[in-house]
């Protein structure tokens, strides 16, 4: 979708048709995009909220941030969708179809964003469930974001939560795992969601308005490759193994398509820059093997300056800063990690 109004945005679809195979009946809010503002993009008005401000905390040590100058935003995706169906359908070059037995590939050039995903037990997964609540009384502080609150039961995996206050009383509060996707034992999700609210945030007359469940795969697919076939989203690797971000990613890629469109079939494969990559390796190596240790990790990580945090993770930092961060890792464990072999 955001490749097609990249595309249609900057007059490319004129003399060239686009079919866009998409399942789904019909389109409407089903999930949350968030990240750290690094870069301009087209759907500032999708945004739902923007924040300067956040925490991030384990048992009995919470710490407070600021990020002037990278905001951290929210889109919503029901107004996502509706700006881009919105343009997009006003363009007789753009059609849309339910299944790829509609149209003629031999002659087409295929830009695809369904992963092809190992589903063996040992792959690490980012799986999770939100829920948007509205209380009768002004219970949130609107002004500032919980990032990860790790005071919670682990469960010999890695457990956050995490709480977006769009308004002084309503907010997305999100349970999230960094495990194996096939324990089941860890998708109690409501439960968790029920006492989290009710014995951490102290609300217990809420209604739940919206809720969304997603999993992450915290390893890049298997990427093929064809001659008329590019992939892109989380199919071309835009996904950052070490945080699940994707959309603004997946923004510059759009990006670079369409700069390359003309000569796409010999244009170079972009891809998030290896140095994160290999970091990013090693960081869930050490969640593998270590779980109980991450919430620490992760706290310590914060010890830098928000701005070398957030630039380093979404992609944007100097090798300074990654020096920063490596500093504040236990350095023996990540050197021992690395050196593992794994089974």
């Amino acid at each position: 979708m955001s490749l097609a109004y990249e595309l249609d945005l900057h007059n490319k679809l004129k003399d060239a048709t686009l079919a866009i195979i998409e399942p789904r009946l019909e389109y409407k809010r089903d999930k949350t995009w968030s990240y750290w503002k690094t870069i301009d993009h087209n759907f500032q008005d999708c945004v739902q909220k923007s924040w300067n401000n956040f925490s991030i905390n384990i048992p009995g040590k919470t710490k407070f941030l600021e990020c002037n100058g990278l905001p951290y935003e929210a889109i919503d995706s029901g107004l996502f969708y509706e700006k881009i169906n919105t343009r997009l359908k006003k363009n007789k070059n753009i059609s849309f179809y339910k299944n790829t037995n509609e149209i003629d590939l031999n002659s087409a050039f295929i830009f695809n964003s369904v992963p092809l995903l190992d589903s063996k037990e040992d792959k690490l997964w980012q799986h999770f469930k939100g829920i948007e609540i509205e209380t009768k009384k002004n219970v949130f502080d609107d002004e500032i974001f919980n990032l990860m609150d790790f005071d919670c039961d682990q469960r010999d995996s890695v457990h956050f939560f995490y709480t977006l206050p769009y308004t002084k009383n309503k907010a997305l509060i999100e349970t999230t795992w960094l495990s194996k996707i096939k324990n089941d034992s860890l998708k109690d999700y409501d439960e968790q969601l029920k006492n989290y609210i009710r014995n951490h945030l102290n609300i217990r007359d809420y209604k739940v308005t919206y809720s969304e469940v997603g999993a992450i795969p915290l390893f890049h697919p298997t990427i093929s490759n064809e001659r008329n076939k590019m992939n892109i989203g989380t199919a071309g690797g835009m996904t950052r193994l070490s945080t699940g971000y994707t959309f603004l990613n997946i923004q510059e890629h759009s990006k670079y398509i369409r700069k390359n469109i003309h000569t796409i079939k010999e244009s170079k494969r972009y891809e998030i820059n290896k140095k994160y990559k290999f970091l990013d390796k090693i960081f869930l190596k050490v969640l593998n093997y270590h779980p109980e240790k991450m919430a620490n990790i992760f706290f310590d990580m914060f010890n830098n300056s928000p701005e070398t945090i957030i630039k380093f993770l979404s992609n944007k930092s100097t090798l300074l800063q990654d020096l920063f961060i490596i500093l504040k890792m236990p350095k023996w464990l990540f050197i021992k990690i690395f050196f593992k072999n794994d089974k």
